[in-house]
Formats: C-alpha cells, sequence, structure tokens
C-alpha cells in the first residue's frame, strides 16, 4: 500500500509559526497544502491505485480530493486511521456537516463523534493500527491502495515521521 500524510493544514502552518495550539477544530488545508495536493496528483497518478483509503477529517479529505479527482476514484471515508487525539486540530466535524460539505462520499457509518478522546492514550491508537493493519492484510488489493492518514497514525504504523504531503510505498 502507499501511506500518505496529510497536506499542510491551516493548523500546521500556524503551530508551525507559534510553537501554540491555535485552537482550530477539524482544520482545512493552508494554501500551501493547497498547492501540495495538486503536486500530489503528478507524483501519484502514474502508480496503480484503485482505491483511496481516507481519515473523515478535512485536511486529509482535501488532500485526497485532487488525486481521487484525476484518478476518478471515490475515497472511502476510514475513520480507524484518524489522528490521536492531542490537540484542536484533532476535533473533527460531524457527519452531518462532512456531508454537506462533501456530497459524493458516504459518511453513513460515521458516529456523531467519531472522532478520539483527549489525550487519546497510546494504546489506543496503536490498537486502532493493529486493527487496520490485519484489514489491509485480508485485502486483496492492499498493493494499489493509498491510505491519506496522519503524523501519530502513520509514526505508530511505519515507526517514522512523515512530513506534510509526504508518502511513501508500505510493504504488508
Amino acid at each position: 500500500m502507499i501511506i500518505l500524510r496529510h497536506c499542510e493544514s491551516e493548523f500546521n502552518r500556524l503551530y508551525t509559526q507559534t510553537g501554540r495550539d491555535p485552537n482550530l477544530a477539524d482544520p482545512a488545508l493552508s494554501a500551501a497544502g493547497q498547492a501540495q495536493a495538486q503536486n500530489l496528483v503528478n507524483q501519484l497518478a502514474g502508480l496503480p491505485i484503485t482505491r483511496i483509503v481516507v481519515s473523515p477529517f478535512t485536511r486529509a479529505l482535501q488532500t485526497a480530493a485532487p488525486l481521487a479527482r484525476t484518478l476518478n476514484l471515490t475515497p472511502q471515508i476510514t475513520p480507524v486511521i484518524r489522528e490521536r487525539g492531542l490537540y484542536s486540530c484533532d476535533e473533527g466535524s460531524c457527519p452531518a456537516t462532512l456531508q454537506a460539505a462533501w456530497p459524493q462520499l458516504d459518511f453513513s457509518a460515521l458516529s456523531q463523534r467519531w472522532w478520539s478522546e483527549q489525550p487519546e492514550p497510546d494504546h489506543h491508537m496503536q490498537h486502532r493500527v493493529q486493527t487496520f493493519l490485519a484489514s489491509m492484510r485480508q485485502s486483496p488489493d492492499s498493493g494499489q491502495t493509498l491510505v491519506v492518514s496522519h503524523w501519530w497514525f502513520l509514526l505508530g504504523l511505519c515507526g517514522d515521521s512523515l512530513e506534510n504531503g509526504e508518502w511513501r510505498h508500505y510493504p504488508l
């Protein structure tokens, strides 16, 4: 599978400037993040991607959108790959709000409050990582799947820190 950390969000931009949590729930991509997402099309469109699984956070959805359009794929909302609940940006949007913003996607399986409690214990996040890995190992198209997720989740998955918009192949 291919793992991708979402592109730069407004939270990332402001946190980098100040070193403090800017108190932004479910932030959108920054202008730089939007450009990163467009650039990912050039990097990834030639790969054999047949499925995109994406976290329900706005920044992940916006990261996946340009490539999904180019490949004519509908991203699958996958809350288990959400960010670890630690900062203001780790509070999500309710399914109705997401559905209004992304009418072509299916948010019906999300609970009203699908994001993690804060602070989310590491063992809870690691359980989510292992649950996801087990499901991907059973999936016949895992080798052609793009996973659009977040720093903590991807760190738990591969043991490395990925920068905004960074991607890599992850062998199962």
